[in-house]
Order: C-alpha cells, then sequence, then structure tokens
C-alpha cells in the first residue's frame, strides 16, 4: 500500500519506514505538518500514519484538516500519548486507530494491513469479480466487459482500469496510478497516465449516459465515479 507517514523523530522515522518497504509498502515520510499537508494537497495515499507532537503543527491539527477537507483516507495515530482523552479525541475526529508508542513491527504491520482491509484498499483475490455498472471486470481472464461484450485492451490499460474499478469513487492522483500499476515509485513528470485514461474512457465508453464517468481533478489526478441522474 501507499503509505504518508508524518514523524519528526529521525530515528524512528527510519526504522518504521524500513519495517514498512520490507512489508512490501511505499512510505514517503515528512517531519513537519504544513509539509505534509502541502503533500496530501497534490498526491493521494492508501494510509496515513500521523505522530501527534511535531514541529509547526501538531498530529491532531493535521487530522482536523484533513477531514475537514474531506478526505476519508485512513489514519493510524502512532504516538507517545497514551491519556484516554487524547485517545478519545482522535478517534471522535476521525482518526481509524491508535496506537502507543514505542512501536512495536508486528503491531504496527498488522493495523496497517486491518486498516487496508477495511477500507477496500488491500489486495483482492484474483477470482473476484468487480461489476460496475455495464462492466464486468472478470480479474480471473484479465478481461473487463461491457454489457457481457469482452473489451479488448492493452495490458495497462486493463491494469489501470482494473485499479480504477476497484476504487470508485476515490481520488487518485498521478504518482498513485503510476506506482500501483507502472510500478514507478519515484514520482516524474509523465503523460502517461494522462494517454491511458484517455483510451480507457474511449475503449470502455465511460461517459455520462452510461452512468459513470473518470473525472479528471485539475492538478491532482482522476477519480472514477458515478454520475447523478
Amino acid at each position: 500500500m501507499r503509505i504518508a507517514y508524518l514523524e519528526d523523530d529521525s530515528a524512528q522515522a527510519e526504522l518504521v519506514t524500513h519495517w514498512l518497504h520490507e512489508a512490501g509498502h511505499n512510505c514517503i515520510h515528512l517531519a513537519s505538518g504544513r509539509e505534509f499537508m502541502s503533500l496530501l494537497r497534490r498526491d493521494t495515499f492508501d494510509i496515513l500514519v500521523l505522530d501527534w507532537e511535531v514541529p509547526d503543527m501538531s498530529g491532531y491539527a493535521v487530522l482536523e484538516e484533513v477531514r475537514a477537507s474531506g478526505n476519508r483516507t485512513p489514519v493510524l495515530f502512532a504516538t507517545q500519548r497514551d491519556d484516554e482523552s487524547s485517545i478519545v479525541g482522535a478517534l471522535t475526529q476521525g482518526a481509524d486507530d491508535y496506537m502507543v508508542k514505542p512501536t512495536k513491527q508486528a503491531e504496527l504491520l498488522a493495523r496497517i494491513t486491518a486498516l487496508g482491509r477495511r477500507a477496500g484498499v488491500a489486495d483482492m483475490d484474483e477470482e473476484t469479480a468487480i461489476i460496475t455498472g455495464p462492466w464486468t471486470v472478470d480479474r480471473a481472464r484479465r478481461q473487463i466487459l461491457l454489457e457481457d461484450e469482452p473489451v479488448k485492451l492493452t495490458d495497462k490499460d486493463y491494469e489501470l482500469a482494473c485499479y480504477l474499478f476497484q476504487n470508485v469513487g476515490k481520488l487518485m492522483s498521478r504518482a498513485h496510478l503510476l506506482e500501483k500499476v507502472w510500478g514507478i515509485m519515484t514520482p516524474i513528470e509523465s503523460r502517461t497516465v494522462d494517454v491511458h485514461i484517455s483510451r480507457i474512457r474511449r475503449s470502455l465508453q465511460i461517459r455520462p449516459e452510461r452512468g459513470y464517468r473518470i473525472k479528471t481533478v485539475y492538478q491532482h489526478g482522476y477519480r472514477l465515479e458515478p454520475v447523478d441522474e
């Protein structure tokens, strides 16, 4: 999964980032609350991990701003604060889970996996078909059907469309899609995603009259979403 991590203790951040990478996740670490919010305004993630006490903007303030913006990305607090009022306050404000330092590797990874599973971002069974409107994603045969007729797609077009159908309603940045579909971990300036999105729209006939659209969000990315009648 793609994880954004807010932590100002460099030794702790290095250790946790290593654990996450070792478990197969991509973790982007920042030590400043304001820089973290700036990142979230231009990029998207599967899970956010927040420390409470960080410079210039607390993890709690970050959580408030994240939820106020309508961002529903799962949030895990990992902090030294162990008093009941802090735990209740964070969960009430919109955190999805809370763990107290010292951070334990197995517990952290288990909580990350559980959050991803509950949010629907963990890997799906390859045998599971995805049905959205007139489209059926047959993952076992690696094909997409439109009104029961298979549509010819390139491998990357299929993988990109499949990921979008797995995440209907979720905004995905270009960097997020490049990582998930192409395996490119380092953000690059590229029109690759835009070209493939255009082909998918055309090949799969994803348009409002069929009940769905792939919306372009300026300077951010794309979202496959239902269209209100």
